[in-house]
C-alpha cells in the first residue's frame, strides 16, 4: 500500500466533478486500499478520491464509535441480523447516492485538503445512501450523526464542492488570504 498525496485547497483540481466507476477491478481494489492508509497516515476519518486527484466516485470513510450511527440496510451474509456493526469500522462507498435525507444540524467540519480551518456546515443528520463496497457488492446503508455528516462532506468531494464553499464570500475570501499567506513561508 501506498500514501498519496492530498491536494490542497485552493487547488483547481479540487473542483473536478467525479466520474461513475464502471468496474471494480484489482485497479480500483488498490487506489481504494492507498485511500484508507492515505486517510489514516493523516488522522482523518474520511478521503474522497477527488482529493488525490482521482476523479473517480470513490470515497472511503473510517468515524470513530460510529457503531451506534449507522446500519446495513441490505441483509447479507456478513450481516445477517442486521445489526451494527464494530465501533470502528473502515467503510468504502463507489458510485454512492443518497436516497434519503432529513434532520437537519449544524456539525463543525474540517478537511484534509484545507488542513488547519474548521466551520460549522449545516448538513443532514440523517441519510440513507447506496453503494458498492470495495469488492464491487451492493449496500444500502443508513447513517446519522457524524457519520452521515461525514458521508454528505465526501459526497460533496465528489461534486467539485468544499466545505468552505458554505462559508459567507467574506469568510472564503479571509481563508483564501490565510492559505496564500501560508504557501509563501
Amino acid at each position: 500500500m501506498m500514501i498519496l498525496p492530498i491536494l490542497k485547497f485552493p487547488d483547481e483540481r479540487l473542483r473536478t466533478k467525479a466520474s461513475e466507476v464502471k468496474m471494480v477491478n484489482n485497479e480500483i481494489k488498490t487506489m481504494v486500499k492507498n485511500m484508507f492508509e492515505t486517510m489514516y497516515a493523516s488522522d482523518g476519518i474520511g478521503l474522497a478520491a477527488t482529493q488525490i486527484d482521482q476523479h473517480l466516485r470513490v470515497m472511503v470513510m473510517d468515524v470513530p464509535d460510529s457503531g451506534e450511527d449507522y446500519q446495513l440496510l441490505l441483509k447479507n451474509r456478513e450481516n445477517k441480523h442486521n445489526k451494527p456493526l464494530a465501533k470502528k469500522h473502515p467503510l468504502c462507498f463507489i458510485n454512492p447516492t443518497i436516497t434519503q435525507k432529513d434532520g437537519k444540524e449544524m456539525h463543525t467540519e474540517g478537511c484534509l485538503s484545507v488542513p488547519g480551518y474548521y466551520a460549522e456546515v449545516e448538513r443532514f443528520n440523517h441519510i440513507v445512501i447506496e453503494a458498492l463496497d470495495q469488492n464491487g457488492k451492493a449496500f444500502t446503508l443508513e447513517a446519522r450523526n457524524l457519520l452521515a455528516v461525514c458521508i454528505q462532506h465526501e459526497l460533496d468531494h465528489l461534486q467539485g464542492i468544499l466545505f468552505v464553499d458554505y462559508l459567507s464570500k467574506f469568510k472564503q475570501k479571509r481563508l483564501l488570504e490565510k492559505v496564500k499567506k501560508t504557501d509563501k513561508r
